[in-house]
Parts: structure tokens; sequence; C-alpha cells
């Protein structure tokens, strides 16, 4: 008896095929383009999820450090000021802080600053 295969390669080849929608040209018509464009899309996505992860803590470090120059501090003497005084937030928040909350953060630089000069006396 002999045995019929199609069905097996027509559900591998559809679900490529589904995952392609929304491709250009060929690459969401044709099997053979569209796995290729399907993997290698999958690739870039688990990359870029690490990517991006490392993208916003930069953004986030620059707008603290933007934040805290303003009032006369440096990122790293401020961060090391909130760490002494025993501030546990994160750069995200205090980031979103520099940007939205300007007074409250403004406080938490003087603290870091006084924190900062009872450490050094």
């Amino acid at each position: 008896m002999r045995v019929k295969r199609g069905l097996a390669a027509h559900k591998r080849h559809k679900k490529y095929l589904d995952k392609a929608k929304g491709f250009r040209g060929a690459r969401s018509l044709l099997y053979r383009n569209a796995r290729e464009a399907v993997e290698r899309a999958q690739a870039y996505s688990f990359r870029d999820r690490k990517v991006r992860k490392r993208e916003f803590r930069k953004l986030w470090i620059l707008r603290i450090n933007a934040g805290a120059r303003e009032h006369g501090l440096s990122y790293s003497k401020f961060m090391n000021g909130l760490a002494k005084a025993g501030i546990l937030l994160d750069r995200r928040v205090l980031a979103d802080m520099a940007v939205r909350a300007k007074e409250d953060f403004a406080r938490l630089v003087e603290t870091a600053k006084g924190q900062l000069a009872a450490c050094n006396t």
C-alpha cells in the first residue's frame, strides 16, 4: 500500500506561510522564501528582546544623568549618594521622575548630595 504524505507537508508549509502573513512579495507567497524569512525574523526577534533591555537601560541612565547634572551632580555620584542614603529606586523609576516629576527628583538629588557631604567629612 502506498503512503500519501501530502497532508504533513501541506500542514508544515501552511504553518510557515501563516507566520509570513504581511511580508512583502514572494516572502509571503512561496514556501521556501517564507520559511527563510520567518526563521530569520524569529532569530532577530529573539536577539532583539535582549537588545531592547540594553537600549532602555542606556536611555534611563542618560535621562538620570541629565536630570542630576541640572542640579550639579554627575550620574555616578548621584547613584552613589542614593545608595549611601539607602534609597533603592530602580533606574526606570528614577528616569521617569527626572522627566515627569522634576521637583521630587530635585529632592532626591539634594538627599544624595547631603549623604555624599556627610560621608566626605
